[in-house]
Formats: C-alpha cells, sequence, structure tokens
C-alpha cells in the first residue's frame, strides 16, 4: 500500500482510476491541475506521483521538473498514445516510468509498485570508483565526498551497472532488470535514465568515462 498523489484533470477518469486504486490498497491524493498537485505535494509528501501529462496551466512535464529540483520523489506519467515526444520530455525531465492512456488500473497498480520497489532494494556492499563511492548498503552515492542526489530509479541503473563493472549490458537487460520491463519498446527509458545519470556523476558528461555507450547493444559501467 503506497500513498499517492495523482493528478488528472478529466473527472471521470479521476474519479475512476482514484477509486481504483484505493481498491487495490493505496491511499489517493488526487488533483485536477499541477499547481494543485504541487500544492499537495509541499502540504504532505506522498511516496509517488502520478501524473497526467497533458494538464491544463502547468503541464505533467513541468511539474515533474520542478519536483526534480530538490527532490528524488518517484514520478510516473501518464500519456496518450503515439505522442513520443511526451515521453522524450517526460523522460528528460527526471520521471522514472510511463504509461500510455486509457490504462487498465492493475497495470498502473503493477508499474507503481515496481518503482517502489526500486527505491527499497539495498545491497550490502561499498565501492570507489575514482572519486565516485557507491555505498550499497546505505543506497548513497558521493563524488568528491558531495552526495549524488539520485531518484529511486537512477540509483537502480547505477547499482545494476556497478554491479559488474567492465561488463556490457544490453538495453533489453537493464529494462528488465531495473524497470522490469519486457517490452523492447521502452528502452529509451534506459537511454534517457542514463543520459541523467551521467549528467550527475561524470566529469564531462558529453564526454563520459565510467558509462559508456556500446554501440548498437547497451552500455558498460567501466572503473578509472
Amino acid at each position: 500500500m503506497a500513498s499517492i498523489l495523482f493528478v488528472e484533470d478529466d473527472p471521470s477518469a479521476r474519479a475512476a482510476l482514484e477509486l481504483a486504486l484505493t481498491r487495490l490498497g493505496h491511499r489517493v491524493t488526487a488533483r485536477a491541475t499541477g499547481e494543485d498537485g504541487l500544492d499537495a505535494l509541499r502540504a504532505r509528501r506522498p511516496e509517488i506521483a502520478v501524473l497526467d501529462v497533458m494538464l491544463p496551466g502547468i503541464d505533467g512535464i513541468e511539474v515533474c521538473r520542478r519536483v526534480r529540483r530538490d527532490d528524488t520523489l518517484p514520478v510516473i506519467l501518464l500519456t496518450a498514445r503515439g505522442d513520443d515526444l511526451d515521453v522524450v520530455l517526460g523522460l528528460e525531465a527526471g520521471a522514472d516510468d510511463y504509461v500510455i492512456k486509457p490504462v487498465e488500473p492493475r497495470v498502473l497498480d503493477a508499474r507503481i509498485r515496481a518503482v517502489l520497489r526500486r527505491a527499497e532494494q539495498s545491497h550490502t556492499d561499498r565501492s570507489a570508483y575514482g572519486d565516485l563511492v557507491v555505498d550499497r548498503s546505505a543506497l548513497k552515492v558521493t563524488k568528491a565526498g558531495r552526495d549524488v542526489r539520485l531518484t529511486p530509479t537512477e540509483l537502480r541503473l547505477l547499482l545494476e551497472l556497478t554491479r559488474r563493472p567492465g561488463q556490457a549490458m544490453t538495453r533489453q537487460h537493464l529494462l528488465a532488470a531495473v524497470w522490469e520491463h519486457t517490452y523492447p519498446g521502452d528502452s529509451r527509458l534506459v537511454d534517457a535514465c542514463v543520459q541523467r545519470v551521467r549528467a550527475k556523476i561524470e566529469d564531462e558528461p558529453a564526454d563520459p568515462r565510467l558509462i559508456q555507450t556500446v554501440r548498437g547493444f547497451g552500455y558498460r559501467f567501466t572503473a578509472p
């Protein structure tokens, strides 16, 4: 059971999903606009936010972007079928996952639980890669002694990549291990998340030394 901030401007869709998620055991705070969603988040931080992309005023992507300025709260975006640009912009804004509308409540529930499992994942060792330190037991990452703020999904990706330094991992493997997805078309989740992690841990994100691209295959974490 999770506390969910659900922002959807369509009254019937909002009421239906709020009722369905509540029946599935979640505690749902539903709002109709991005502004109201941000106010609700400031009043009481939920465990996860589910945001419709097409909101009046501040849209879901901008809400996600504002959340990411100072919070690692997990975010799932709801996007209309075929709106690939919205998906790309949402992932670049820091969304952990996206779901195509219309969505079955149990599908959304499964995605919510999968995202939250990433936040709870723990390991039992600490590794240093140059000035980057990954503490698996504390689920903490530092660079040059400073905390690196990673979302649960970004952290899970980094943990998976550093589990076997030097080994190339396919996008499909990372998609299954981190997002628990099996549909190959969702590989853009991996690419967008890698870009966000690079921006936080690489000295020069445009010329990455730690997370290297294996062209036509996937990614490899290379220890200095």
